[in-house]
């Protein structure tokens, strides 16, 4: 039977608190009354603060395109997968993460991680699956297992220049380190700027200085068209101004 839920969640200013416990599932969407949109998330290593371009946590090479342990359940119906993992991962970390089939038999496939224990560099872990989300297509030995973060767990200040992650959102007041809370991903906010330009410009997540907002810069031509890197989160609603807070119109997540 298909399991049916609703995650939205009408939000007003008591509900933008930093909290020790988790409220809600991380991902839960929160909206306000005027249809700016929120997204519950726990903060990773260090405090999120408010107008800040905030990132997914990074993805590990070490996690990825990983061989599945020759002793692991993987049948139809199993809820527990047994990996080599090319390098530490901490208990816990994937959490309401990812375990995705990247190539073999089940390729294609994702399942969402319960829980697991740490795993030293080298060493087999055994990663639990949620009950109602048991492999669906068998897997084998030769099959090779990719690990993905939940992005809306351990986000971080977007990193100056290279993302290591997807963008997710922008703070919207603090959050306090390792703890719990709702990050804007929709709608007018304020941002701190990363440049100068113009309204209505398409705005990057990945500035020169962590956590700003600015616009996209060029990086060649191919043919008739400008090659950009970046990531867009919106457009602004002013013309930006470099340290200081501006209005966009942040479209990362309706």
């Amino acid at each position: 039977m298909a399991l049916l839920c609703s995650q939205d969640v009408a939000l007003g200013g008591t509900n933008f608190i930093s909290a020790a416990s988790p409220r809600f599932e991380l991902g839960t969407r929160g909206y306000t009354r005027d249809g700016r949109v929120f997204r519950y998330v726990r903060a990773g290593a260090s405090a999120l603060v408010a107008g800040e371009v905030m990132q997914s946590p990074a993805t590990i090479a070490g996690h990825l395109t990983r061989a599945v342990h020759t002793t692991s359940q993987t049948g139809f119906g199993s809820t527990l997968i047994s990996l080599t993992c090319g390098s530490t991962v901490a208990a816990q970390f994937y959490n309401e993460g990812y375990l995705m089939i990247a190539s073999g038999a089940g390729q294609g496939v994702q399942y969402q991680i319960k829980n697991h224990p740490a795993v030293s560099t080298g060493a087999t872990g055994a990663f639990t699956l949620y009950d109602d989300d048991a492999v669906t297509v068998a897997i084998t030995a030769t099959s090779t297992v990719s690990l993905i973060p939940n992005k809306y767990s351990g986000v971080i200040e977007m990193p100056v220049t290279t993302a290591t992650g997807v963008a997710v959102g922008v703070a919207c007041y603090p959050i306090a380190i390792t703890q719990y809370g709702w990050i804007q991903t929709w709608g007018p906010c304020p941002v701190r700027g990363g440049d100068t330009n113009a309204i209505g410009s398409a705005i990057d997540g990945v500035s020169s200085t962590a956590g700003r907002a600015r616009a996209f810069v060029a990086i060649g031509t191919s043919g008739d068209s400008t090659l950009y890197t970046g990531q867009a989160i919106g457009y602004l609603l002013q013309a930006n101004v470099d340290g200081q807070f501006v209005a966009m119109d942040l479209r990362i997540a309706p």
